[in-house]
């Protein structure tokens, strides 16, 4: 029972360090969802422009962005986390535990485009356009998940209004499904719920 009692102790304290932090520490890994939302929104201009026949790249050619641009963001990553690791400020539980969250949220999407690809593959060519339609708005929802949780963390409700607009987005993008302006929409999306923010968020924790 004293074991117990012990343990809940720990875990109130725990979360009351938890709330302390996360209300007046900075988000410090704004900068990976400043060039996630930039990176892959560029993948998805360009998927829009060869879509609607304004390059001269067919949309099978111009689907390579989207590997170009997963490994031009993990090669980020690869100097970004180093950075963010040495940084001393960036160690409050409120930032660890957002950047789980958001590592999952990244986790989980490369996890979903194998499946889709995996699908794709498996159902044949007819399936395989409608499934890769959902991704964005798929994508959407990962990403309110994200916001959402590191609202709850930092108090911040700016992140709230982020979290509930990305879940809005999903939907919205599924109205586009079968058309080249889905990417479009889906990089207006990710420039301003992803990009922007996290360029605010950057700029907000440097002068901190």
């Amino acid at each position: 029972m004293t074991h117990d009692t012990d343990n809940d102790a720990a875990d109130i304290a725990w979360l009351r360090k938890l709330a302390e932090e996360g209300a007046d520490a900075p988000m410090r890994g704004a900068p990976i969802l400043m060039f996630a939302g930039l990176i892959y929104g560029v993948a998805s201009i360009v998927h829009w422009l060869a879509a609607a026949g304004m390059i001269a790249l067919t949309v099978n050619q111009a689907s390579l962005s989207w590997m170009v641009a997963t490994l031009v963001f993990w090669a980020m990553l690869a100097v970004m986390i180093p950075r963010l690791r040495r940084a001393g400020d960036a160690c409050t539980t409120a930032n660890r535990a957002s950047g789980i969250a958001w590592s999952g949220v990244g986790w989980g999407i490369f996890a979903l485009a194998i499946a889709m690809s995996i699908l794709g593959w498996r159902l044949g060519p007819t399936a395989g356009p409608a499934l890769f339609a959902l991704i964005p708005s798929i994508i959407m929802v990962f990403y309110g998940a994200g916001w959402a949780v590191s609202a709850a963390l930092f108090k911040n409700r700016t992140m709230w209004l982020l979290s509930a607009a990305s879940f809005v987005a999903a939907p919205l993008l599924a109205v586009f499904a079968g058309q080249a302006s889905q990417y479009l929409a889906y990089a207006v999306a990710l420039f301003g719920l992803m990009a922007l923010p996290g360029y605010l968020f950057m700029r907000a924790a440097k002068r901190a």
